[in-house]
This record gives structure tokens, sequence and C-alpha cells, in this order.
């Protein structure tokens, strides 16, 4: 009875909220944002007009223009939301009406971003976040605030407790009637410890992280699409059809060599500005109210504030690359925390690639102990050590072998072959690195489980937030006397594994860091 009294006063105080729009000044954001989706047809007309299709092009090209602008109008009229002591909603649609509704005690991360175009203008982008991974659409977008206005709502639904909302629900910058969206008085500044802040020598491990790939990948998925919708012939253009000429001189080994360090290069560099782009301005500070708050972005800001009460723990994260020259990145384990699409735009980075040093120090530092990022581990083994150099020799030997039948058989030139055998000795180099990673080890109120090769990972995680085990064991992991041990939780990815333990040891670990757990589970 009381749950449904409640839930009548919520819907009473709620439908007393008025709706509200976006920033007027979003009229001039939203037609250039629509006109963005509509770039690969528009260019494709254009370059049709430039072809000589007559006058025709030209119209098709301002059509599609007018459409663009027209969709952002009609995206701006169509969006409204209002903010309540309860809920944070949003709605918008027109042939499709959708009211998108978030309850305030429901709310895990604020996100405050503002691209160029947005802090032209002097507005931001508030996304709140319900704690659900990026497979999902949770939570609601409020694209287009004021900046002043997005930092006041940002403190608010993060540094004010929400059940006292419920009880006596206090003004809020957004929910009177007789105000409008500009700024309001901010709430009383909240103290902070500045916990890290970028070094720009940080920047030479930029081209080490090879985000300058992912870049590589996007230019070519445009420039394939503008090549198809153009119907342009790239080998004829003038750049294209000299280099390829200059190549198609050239030796083979020669020409894969040229183009291997072509990519390189542009590798370097555009890995180089994505650090900088992504992460200038860095800065890791912690909140008296109980929170960590993360900014960073040069062009397009972001401000990200986790809860330090949904932190599990860290992960210490070394690419390969970016080990070689000893540096680490952290990522927080958190409940809230979107994690699939990548730590940088699920919101878990909590520092840039830096030194190890200074990357385990901040770790310890979050977490309020240094020990579980610099204690030595417990090593897994030679059966285990023996397992990885298998799998390795195994894969190298099965590939060799199918490429050596297409040589035989299907005619594939020797040095295919040939080519293929050097992947023993690599993969021996990574079974042996990766041999090396293995390792655990539980010290005070933290489980450490360090593995990996092309990416080590070593995750620190509260022993009081594991709230189940799986053991895992696969026929040759059981003829080794093995167990893969994974701890389950909240936060994060949700499990984290402890790989090719002993039996023995794994019953240990699993025993030692939360007991009772797993008794009711073993048969004497």
């Amino acid at each position: 009875m009381t749950t449904a009294m409640e839930n009548a006063e919520e819907v009473v105080r709620d439908a007393g909220e008025p709706w509200r729009r976006l920033s007027p000044r979003m009229l001039a954001v939203h037609p250039v944002m629509e006109l963005r989706r509509l770039i690969f047809p528009l260019v494709a007309v254009l370059i049709g007009v430039r072809s000589g299709d007559g006058g025709e092009g030209g119209w098709w090209a301002l059509a599609i223009g007018g459409l663009g602008i027209g969709l952002g109008f009609l995206r701006y009229f169509t969006t409204s939301f209002r903010i309540t002591p309860t809920h944070v909603q949003v709605r918008r649609g027109l042939l499709r009406r959708r009211v998108l509704t978030v309850p305030r005690d429901r709310i895990r991360t604020v996100d405050v971003t503002s691209n160029v175009l947005h802090r032209i203008f002097g507005l931001a982008r508030v996304t709140v976040g319900t704690g659900q991974t990026d497979r999902r659409n949770d939570g609601v977008k409020l694209d287009g605030l004021s900046a002043a206005a997005a930092e006041n709502l940002h403190r608010e639904l993060l540094h004010r407790p929400v059940a006292a909302s419920r009880l006596s629900p206090s003004p809020s910058p957004f929910a009177s009637p007789s105000r409008s969206l500009s700024p309001s008085p901010s709430p009383s500044p909240v103290a902070e410890t500045a916990l890290a802040v970028l070094d720009p020598a940080w920047i030479r491990y930029g081209p080490f992280t090879l985000s300058g790939l992912v870049a590589i990948g996007v230019l070519f998925g445009i420039g394939s699409r503008l090549v198809n919708e153009s119907h342009v012939d790239v080998t004829k253009v003038g750049y294209v059809h000299d280099s390829l000429d200059y190549l198609g001189r050239r030796p083979l080994p020669v020409a894969i060599l040229l183009v291997a360090a072509a990519v390189v290069v542009f590798t370097v560099i555009a890995s180089t500005i994505g650090y900088v782009l992504t992460f200038w301005n860095f800065r890791l500070s912690r909140h008296a109210g109980g929170t960590l708050h993360v900014r960073r972005g040069l062009l397009t800001t972001r401000n990200t504030t986790i809860e330090e009460r949904r932190l599990r723990g860290v992960e210490l994260s070394e690419p390969l690359l970016l080990r070689s020259v000893r540096g680490a990145r952290v990522l927080a384990i958190a409940t809230g925390l979107r994690v699939g699409r990548g730590a940088d735009r699920g919101g878990s980075i909590l520092l840039p690639p830096a030194p190890r040093a200074v990357a385990a120090a901040v770790g310890g530092t979050v977490i309020g102990d240094p020990d579980p990022l610099t204690t030595a581990l417990i090593p897994h083994g030679a059966r285990a050590r023996r397992r990885r150099f298998t799998r390795a020799g195994t894969v190298s030997t099965l590939l060799a072998l199918v490429v050596l039948a297409f040589v035989l058989l299907a005619g594939t030139p020797w040095w295919a072959f040939w080519t293929t055998l050097a992947l023993l000795p690599i993969g021996a180099l990574l079974a042996a690195d990766r041999a090396a990673a293995l390792g655990h080890a539980l010290t005070g109120d933290w489980l450490v489980s360090r593995h990996g090769s092309l990416v080590r990972r070593r995750y620190v995680l509260r022993t009081d937030a594991v709230i189940g085990w799986n053991m895992t064991t696969s026929v040759f992991q059981r003829r080794a006397g093995l167990t893969t041990l994974v701890a389950t939780t909240a936060g994060g990815r949700q499990s984290y594994a402890v790989p090719d333990v002993p039996d023995a040891e794994a019953i240990r670990v699993a025993r030692a860091a939360v007991p009772g757990l797993l008794e009711q589970f073993l048969s004497y």
C-alpha cells in the first residue's frame, strides 16, 4: 500500500512539471548534423553536376540540402524534455511519438560532451546512463542544452541524493515553470582533489596505441562509399594513377615494403593526432561528494563522472606495443559504465596511455591501496606454460600444412609457404610472453589476475564485489590438472578470469576470496 501511494505521489509531482525544449541555438546545429548524414548522396550529385549532366543535378543538390535543413528544424520542434524530482524524460517524434524515461534512482552516469559545433554555439550534449552496456540503447540524451545548464544538470543528478529529492524535492534549475533554459545559480562548489593531469610528454605514447589503424579503416570505408556513390574510377585519378604505376614497375617484395612503410608512417601520425584530440586537457579528480570526475578532449570535450560507491576495481591495460615502451593505461571496473564499444567511448578510462609507473600509482590512488598494482603475482606453473607453447605450435603447424597443400595442389608460389614458416618462431615468442604474463594474487581485500600478450591486462577486483564463481575445464585442461577460475561481478565486463590455474589453487583462491560461497558446491 505504501509503495502504491509513493508511486501515486511521484506521478502527481511529475505531472506538474512542464515540458521544455532544447536551446534555440540548436536550430543552427541540427540542420548541419542532418546534412552530415546526407553527405554521400550530396557529394554524388555534385560530382554528377561537374560531369556535365545538365542543370538537373543542381536541383537535386538543392533538394537534398533542403531536406537536411528541414529535418534539422523538425528534429528541434519535435523534441522536448523535463526533469522531475523522480525522473528524467525525453519526448521526441512526429508521426511516432516516443517518451524515454529514466528513474533518477537508476542513474549511474552523466556524461557531458561538446563537439566543435556545439562549442561554437555554447552548447553541450548530456547523456544520462542507467548502467547497461552499449549493446543496448539505454538512458536518454539531451542534445542541445547551454553549456552552463548542462553543467548544472550534471551536478544536480550526481551530487545530490535522489532519496532526499523524493521526500522533499528542492528547486531544480530545470524544473521550475518560471525558469527558462538560461543558466541558474549553480550548486555550491564541490571540493575536489586532482589525481592525474595530462603531461604533454605522454604524447610520445600516442604512436604505440595503434588508434591510427582505426582511422585508416574509417577513411577507407568513407572513401569506398564516396567512390561507389560518385561512380569515379580512382585508378584514373592523377596521383593515384601515378602511384599505382610506380609500384607496378617495382618488384613485388619492394612494392609490399613501400606500401607497408606508408601505412606505418600514416598510422604513427594518425595515432599521435588521435591521442591529442582525445586526451588533451585530461584531468582526473576526486570530489568530496564521493565521485571521480574525468575531463578530456581537444575539439570534442567530454566530462564523465563515476560514483566511487559503484567502483569495483581497476584494470591496468598494457597493449604489446605500448608495453614495449613501458607504457600502460588505467580503466575503471564499475557498475554503470558502458563497456560495449571500448574504453574510450564507454567512459571507463581513468588514465590515458602514460608511463607504467604513473599508471600503477594512479590506479592505487583510485582504489586507495597501491599494493594490488605492484605486488608480485603467483605464477601458474610449468603445465600452464606448456599449454601456451602447445597451442601456439599447433596453430602454426596446421596453417603451414594448409599453405603447403595449396602450393602442391593449386600452384601457389613457394614463397607463401616459407613466409608461413616464419609464424613458428613468432608463435613461440608470443607463447613465451603469454606464459610470463600468467599470474594471480590475493592481497588484502583484492583479487588480482593478470594474463594476455597482445593486450596484457592486470585486473584488480574487490573480493566483496564477487557474486559468484565459475570453474571451467576443457578436455586438455583436465589432462593437465588445470582450471580456469572466473569471478563474476556486477561491474565492468561482469566476469574476470584466472586462467589455467592448478585445480587445488583455484579452490583455495575462491575460498579465501569469498569465504563460504564455494563450500555449498563442493563434495568431499
